[in-house]
């Protein structure tokens, strides 16, 4: 596939807010769109601006895993530091270190002299990866309704329903963080460390393209209440209905937010 390269104009659209508060509304990327000079087709991009409290190039990085799994940032299109930068009003130092994170993780590649390219997956890729998560999760997840306490349990209430909100203020790069972090805090409390890092690792080269179009609908938030019933059923300890939850919730990550029929 030919290198596009991101205009600035494109990527400014639909710019506001500060990072982690919601600020990122998914309708807005088709107006966004038009903002960019007429040979370029790159998609349009809205980022959330990042404060100063913690390490910038922590709070890119996350934000650029957030934006390559919902779409935001396409195989093929070549992005620039600079214009990422404007984007996350920050300079382009942070940025092209969080990208050279990613690069080593495989998540994208350097192009020389231009900027960075999202790593090309296959559908087998993605099929695979989450078959991996699949095996390891659902069985973790369905014991946790039997070792859990009640306390850790309900601590999970505020992660799901964070989830949920981000959903309904159709805030891709939020849900996708808020469903990340979910997904690895209930994962930790199997006390084990590594299961954490290697479906943190799967999580990351998913792609959740049909995110956009269910927001458009109005039907991501409904999706996302899988997760409140999901807490429902572990504090109920039905460790079937756990299973059951876990099976669907892994069977939309390839359907349903993947945008296939």
């Amino acid at each position: 596939m030919p290198d596009r390269s991101t205009s600035g104009a494109g990527v400014m659209g639909g710019m506001g807010g500060v990072g982690g508060s919601g600020a990122m509304a998914a309708g807005s990327a088709g107006s966004a769109g038009s903002a960019g000079s007429a040979g370029d087709q790159s998609p349009a991009l809205n980022l959330p601006r990042v404060l100063g409290h913690h390490s910038l190039r922590e709070q890119v990085s996350h934000a650029l895993r957030a934006a390559l799994i919902a779409g935001e940032l396409r195989p093929g299109v070549v992005y620039s530091a600079p214009v990422l930068a404007a984007g996350f009003g920050v300079s382009a130092t942070p940025v092209r270190e969080a990208m050279l994170d990613l690069a080593k993780e495989g998540l994208v590649e350097v192009v020389r002299n231009k900027g960075f390219r999202v790593t090309e997956l296959s559908e087998a890729d993605l099929d695979q990866f989450t078959e991996i998560r699949a095996l390891i999760e659902i069985p973790v997840v369905a014991g946790l309704a039997r070792t859990a306490t009640a306390a850790d349990l309900a601590d999970l209430r505020p992660a799901a329903e964070a989830i949920v909100a981000a959903a309904k203020a159709r805030d891709l790069i939020a849900y996708v963080e808020a469903d990340q972090a979910f997904h690895l805090t209930l994962l930790g409390l199997s006390g084990n460390p590594h299961l954490v890092a290697v479906v943190s690792d799967l999580r990351n080269r998913s792609r959740l393209y049909g995110l956009p179009s269910l927001a458009d609908a109005g039907a991501l938030a409904s999706s996302a209440e899988e997760h409140v019933q999901l807490v429902d059923a572990l504090v109920a300890r039905d460790e079937k209905a756990v299973e059951e939850l876990m099976r669907t919730h892994l069977t939309h990550v390839r359907s349903l937010w993947a945008g296939r029929d």
